[in-house]
């Protein structure tokens, strides 16, 4: 099934929602409403509903959300039934702590394959993981692998990017603080962690 004209703060919201209901049904919940996601989660509840309306109508009037079945909905949208394979390059300390993070696998990524241009890292074994050289990154076309991390300086990351995209990658998570030019079918997604520790600043009291 295929989803169109959803705005991206609606699909950037469903990961918050499948990490709540995982919570929620772990704990043996089996009926949420909307009010109570929206206690959790600090988000109003009609925005909650107006989210979950593209996509169909989940909730029973008076009981509320199905947790289990409710949580199964938000993968099936979101696209992770399955587990989604990724190739990580860059070992410096975020690329270690992505590849030693096991919490990826409950929203159905995997990091199966890591690349760095340091010899003193290449040959070595992370997470039964074994570190290729970057230049190895082009036989990633042969791996169906889909989605790629960058970890790396901001000087190779446009390199490393355009390495990836001719590699077959379709989606890249960016680390690395640089605007990436991609093809319009490449998602790019960039998590700038200064930038945004920059704006905190801004929302404290008397802070000069």
């Amino acid at each position: 099934m295929k989803y169109r004209r959803i705005p991206d703060e609606t699909v950037r919201r469903l990961p918050i929602y499948m990490r709540e209901l995982l919570l929620l049904t772990e704990g043996g919940c089996q009926n949420v409403s909307s009010r109570k996601l929206a206690d959790s989660l600090h988000i109003k509840p009609p925005q909650i509903r107006k989210d979950l309306s593209y996509f169909g109508d989940f909730g029973t009037p008076g009981v509320g959300y199905d947790t289990k079945k409710l949580l199964e909905h938000v993968r099936t949208i979101l696209k992770l039934g399955s587990v989604h394979k990724a190739a990580l390059v860059g070992l410096g300390n975020i690329g270690n702590a992505l590849l030693r993070y096991t919490g990826l696998y409950d929203y159905g990524l995997e990091i199966v394959a890591a690349f760095d241009n340091d010899k003193r890292k290449i040959g070595k074994t992370v997470k039964k993981i074994k570190i290729q050289s970057a230049d190895k990154i082009k036989l990633l076309k042969n791996r169906n692998i889909k989605l790629g991390i960058i970890a790396v300086p901001a000087d190779n990351a446009q390199k490393i990017a355009d390495e990836l995209v001719n590699a077959g990658i379709k989606g890249i998570l960016n680390f690395a603080p640089h605007y990436l030019s991609v093809p319009k079918k490449v998602k790019v997604i960039t998590i700038d962690i200064a930038m945004d520790f920059a704006r905190l600043p801004y929302y404290l009291p008397n802070a000069s």
